[in-house]
């Protein structure tokens, strides 16, 4: 990053037909620099500016976009070179853009059953073919006779013929074609209903003449990284230069790019900086431990800590015994241990005299953590208490009052415990299990009840770039390291037709008096989609397997049922369990060896990992076996082929995240994750590793951002209330 890039260069391109200018019509936006700015664009109603009016100032809130500010930001999602274009006649091998006419379009057919989708494109010059070997039905439609295309890609010969496979492809509507009439490059916006992309254009660019642009970010950074400045990056990512080289703009490597993804992930860095200062800051509790007591709880539990958990222990029986608050993150793979350790936390919390709240994200999950909670701390006389919202409002309002005289010390339940209803005399450690699924403000929530000390934990193994972002302000512990005994789990794909093979390996494992799991994705048959469900396939399988006891569970059984059957299955009443995910926490039935995933390409692989991990928990060796129809695309099979390469909990997730991106990998809204607006934390991970470390020793040096007012007004205006920052200076 902080090499200076080198002077970029004008794409030309081979055998090229020069377009006709049109001087009047398509003038060259005014350079910034060159008109009176006066107005600021945050303060301003977009309908107030010049070409919008209250019409598309409506269609454009829609949008997003309320403010000329947003307008900045409504940035271009690709870039047309109309410098030159390329004949059909004499297509040369390589990097081509044409621009022409579908003659045809259809499907062709091979042999082997194989098929491809090609369109016939001509410009007057030559025809060229246009192929596709993985296709959409709906392409038919959109690529019919007469159509005009630009289309963009290598050129390769076929039986001496040029094609195209696999192009890029812009269906030039006439507000388009105009576009592309002009020279230059041509940023394209997504669609506004009733507002064209010149329109669209002109609009910018007089947001541009109008309204001041302040810089943010530090003059040191900017000379430092060669960055241009804020508002000449803007401008160029709406009016690229006309030596632009239109592949970096494209791929969003340009100088301007760079800077402004720079500056939001700066941003974000500087707000995270801050609050984990401002948490340092805070006062907090200091938990009194010594060597000697920890050693004699840990003698009394019934089987001995890994390397990994004695050393994660130890970190925060460290941070506990500071007087600022705690903000811990532990992350460890399914089945390493990480329960154990929060318990082991918390009792050092409650010999303190303190009450410790753990919670998690489902009642299924509470109910298991307040069994383990139950059996490993009955030595110690602690008797927890659960708090779910299926609970009968007498039987909360009983739990409430209890907890608020101080008479249960471990608190274990769901958002409930977040509830306003919900006073503790005394809270010193909170314990939130799968955090993902909480987000920031939710965390706020429970800090808000006072200054307890904050641990994390969570089996999705976060990776490293991605944790810089949702959990930035926290320290880190990893438990690297499973609990002796535990076998690997051999992991294989089936085809949904091997039934026979299948039910064969089942009934294998039964008859060696193992347990296992059949998990289906939905509860029962859906119109919508075609896969098999839990509700019937139990019936089904009662018929295949009669002597053998079977039981059902998902997320509608009810709360003494569900209890029931995890008892029975734990005591190896029942033999196979069929179910949906809501075994996907919690259940830890070492003689289960057996987890078959039906539908698997409808899982990520993440979600495939902690399913996997239910078994494999004893001695003896576990299989998983992934059910899909994986022929339908090469991409599933590819997908689940890491599950069987690999148990690494952190490999998967990085597989996961490359495949499903970001938000869907933890699921935006639950997760508190920034939404970007240019920023892609997996493209990007480099800017974000350099503004990270930019911000942070900002803050080291300057605190209070005294010195820098213009970036300390940017930062509280976008993560202010994100961030629950509290005011700096």
């Amino acid at each position: 990053m902080s090499n200076p890039r080198a002077p970029l260069k004008p794409l030309i391109l081979a055998s090229p037909r020069e377009l006709p200018q049109e001087p009047l019509r398509n003038q060259p936006p005014q350079h910034p620099q060159s008109l009176q700015q006066s107005e600021k664009p945050r303060e301003t109603p977009v309908r107030f500016v010049p070409g919008v009016g209250p019409r598309l100032g409506s269609i454009l809130n829609e949008k997003g976009v309320q403010t000329a500010e947003d307008l900045f930001y409504f940035f271009p999602y690709k870039y047309i070179d109309r410098r030159r274009l390329d004949s059909i006649r004499g297509l040369a091998p390589g990097q081509r853009t044409v621009v022409g006419q579908v003659v045809t379009s259809g499907l062709v057919f091979f042999r082997n059953r194989r098929r491809l989708f090609e369109v016939i494109l001509s410009d007057g010059t030559g025809a060229v073919s246009l192929k596709w070997f993985h296709f959409y039905p709906q392409m038919q439609s959109r690529f019919k006779k007469g159509t005009t295309l630009m289309v963009s890609g290598p050129v390769t010969h076929y039986r001496h013929e040029p094609q195209f496979v696999h192009p890029e492809v812009q269906i030039l509507n006439s507000d388009l074609m105009e576009e592309v009439s002009a020279p230059g490059i041509i940023p394209v916006y997504s669609e506004i209903p009733g507002l064209g992309q010149r329109r669209f254009r002109k609009i910018i660019e007089n947001s541009f003449s109008r309204f001041v642009i302040e810089e943010v970010l530090p003059s040191e950074i900017i000379a430092r990284y060669q960055f241009p400045e804020k508002k000449e990056a803007l401008f160029q990512l709406h009016f690229p230069p006309p030596s632009a080289d239109v592949d970096e703009w494209n791929r969003a490597i340009s100088p301007a790019h760079r800077r402004e993804i720079f500056e939001e992930f700066f941003l974000m860095e500087l707000a995270l900086a801050l609050k984990r200062r401002g948490n340092k800051q805070d006062l907090g509790i200091v938990f009194r431990w010594t060597v000697e007591a920890v050693k004699e709880s840990l003698q009394k539990l019934p089987f001995p800590l890994t390397r990994a958990q004695r050393r994660v222990l130890h970190e925060i029986l460290q941070d506990m015994a500071q007087p600022m608050p705690m903000n811990r993150l532990v992350q460890g793979d399914v089945g390493s241990g990480k329960t154990v350790v929060a318990l082991l936390s918390a009792l050092v919390a409650i010999q303190n005299g303190y009450q410790v709240a753990l919670m998690v994200p489902t009642e299924i999950l509470a109910e298991q953590h307040f069994r383990t909670a139950s059996e490993l701390l009955s030595c110690f006389k602690i008797i927890p208490a659960l708090l779910t919202g299926s609970l009968t409002q007498s039987e909360k309002t009983k739990i409430r009052s209890r907890i608020r005289r101080g008479l249960h010390p471990l608190i274990i339940g769901t958002h409930a415990v977040i509830s306003e209803g919900v006073e503790f005399q005394n809270l010193g450690l909170v314990i939130i299990d799968e955090q993902h699924r909480f987000g920031v403000l939710q965390r706020q929530a429970l800090r808000a009840k006072g200054k307890p000390d904050v641990l994390v934990m969570t089996a999705t193994p976060i990776p490293r770039t991605l944790a810089m972002t949702v959990y930035g302000d926290l320290d880190v512990s990893i438990i690297d390291e499973m609990p002796p005994g535990r076998q690997p789990i051999r992991t294989d794909i089936v085809e949904s037709r091997e039934r026979g093979r299948l039910y064969q390996l089942i009934a294998q494992a039964l008859d060696r008096g193992e347990q296992g799991y059949i998990v289906y994705p939905l509860v029962e048959e859906s119109e919508k989609l075609v896969l098999k469900d839990a509700d019937r396939m139990y019936q089904e399988l009662k018929k295949i397997f009669p002597d053998r006891t079977l039981a059902l569970l998902h997320g509608r059984v009810k709360g003494e049922e569900k209890e029931k059957v995890f008892r029975d299955f734990k005591a190896g009443r029942v033999g196979l369990l069929v179910c949906t995910t809501v075994i996907e926490v919690g259940v830890d039935v070492p003689n289960a060896t057996l987890m078959v995933i039906e539908h698997a390409d409808r899982f990520g692989l993440s979600q495939l990992h902690q399913l996997r991990g239910r078994v494999g928990r004893g001695e003896k060796r576990s299989t998983c076996i992934l059910v899909s129809d994986y022929q339908k695309t090469e991409t599933a099979y590819k997908r689940l082929r890491v599950m069987c390469e690999t148990q690494d909990g952190f490999r998967i997730a990085e597989e996961d995240l490359k495949i499903r991106g970001p938000g869907d990998f933890l699921g935006t809204r639950q997760a508190g994750l920034p939404e970007f607006r240019m920023a892609n934390i997996l493209r990007d991970q480099k800017i974000l590793i350099e503004a990270r470390k930019e911000a942070f020793q900002l803050i080291e040096q300057d605190p209070d951002l005294r010195h820098v007012p213009q970036l300390k007004e940017g930062l509280m205006i976008r993560w202010k209330e994100r961030l629950a920052l509290a005011e700096v200076g």
